[in-house]
């Protein structure tokens, strides 16, 4: 089923009280690099340090209670899946890249969950999550791919749009981080439902440009995974089916950036909006600050998606 904005609307009031309603931040030092009004949504500020919880949290909501959830994550989704069950008694088992960021990895466990480790690069995902929920009687809550969680992510673009209008303002371009395309496709239902005429641009990680070029061919093309590692929360093999689909006819384009300009956006988060994000959730505050996006009249407006960053790839960043 491909989800409608009627859905994002329905999992935001399935989410009041659930989930933190995340403020909308301006800053004078980031609307003059930019050359206009840019509003910022801190989802390093949600209470799993990610826009992920929403997703989970509603796809977890909709199931029949006690159910056992498992999932696949490099971190982020999988510490809001553990979160997401925690809070709502159920078991949960998340199947974690051996290589995940130990604090991602830490957090999860923290909230109860069990952990199976895999290898990033020899392992159908889908099908380990199939196979380990399979044994145990539980249900996949899939990253991005599935209506729940992308009703889910929508809701931080609701509450971004519905915090704009408040101040008098409508953004006529967003951009937003991408990796399998959730949070893009969550988005793109809102905007495109509430300011049909903004642009949206995807953006990604250099290496990692699946969404970007499969916007471009009309067609779902998939990485060659040889890229760097840095943006760990974005590293999907290729856009989902379900997102894609969301996605092709409201999206402009996609653009990417390099690991020196994510840092460089790492640092002004830091620096000037006192937020630690992590790689994968800077890369549209990066592409702003790099001029990566065609140039629009109005504001724009970004999520950060996530600040759930080791401290060591935290200070090569501040050192950069």
């Amino acid at each position: 089923m491909t989800p409608g904005f009627d859905d994002v609307r329905a999992a935001a009031e399935r989410l009041r009280g659930r989930i933190r309603r995340t403020p909308l931040l301006r800053h004078r030092a980031l609307d003059d690099a930019v050359g206009g009004p840019v509003l910022v949504k801190p989802e390093p500020l949600q209470i799993t340090g990610s826009f992920k919880l929403r997703g989970a949290t509603n796809a977890a909501l909709r199931l029949p209670p006690g159910t056992p959830v498992v999932t696949h994550s490099s971190g982020n989704h999988g510490q809001a899946v553990a979160a997401a069950a925690h809070r709502l008694g159920l078991s949960a088992l998340i199947a974690m890249p051996a290589d995940a960021p130990r604090v991602k990895v830490e957090a999860t466990r923290g909230w109860g969950a069990e952990i199976h480790f895999f290898d990033r690069h020899g392992v159908d995902r889908d099908a380990l999550a199939a196979e380990l929920a399979a044994r145990r009687g539980a249900v996949v809550i899939p990253p991005f791919d599935h209506p729940d969680v992308i009703a889910g992510q929508g809701t931080a673009m609701l509450e971004l749009i519905e915090d704009a209008r408040a101040e008098g303002l409508a953004p006529a371009r967003f951009a937003i981080c991408t990796g399998g395309g959730g949070l893009l496709a969550g988005s793109a239902l809102a905007i495109k439902a509430l300011l049909p005429e903004a642009e949206i641009w995807a953006v990604e990680p250099e290496g990692w440009e699946d969404y970007g070029r499969s916007l471009r061919a009309g067609e779902r093309l998939a990485n060659d995974g040889t890229g760097s590692g840095l943006c760990d929360a974005l590293l999907s093999k290729q856009p989902g089916a379900l997102t894609f689909a969301v996605n092709a006819p409201r999206v402009a384009g996609g653009v990417s950036v390099t690991e020196a300009e994510v840092f460089a956006a790492m640092r002004f988060a830091f620096t000037h909006l006192k937020l630690v994000v992590e790689p994968g959730g800077a890369v549209a505050l990066a592409a702003l600050l790099a001029g990566k996006l065609p140039p629009r009249e109005g504001a724009t407006a970004i999520i950060l998606s996530g600040g759930n960053v080791d401290a060591g790839v935290f200070a090569r960043a501040m050192a950069a």
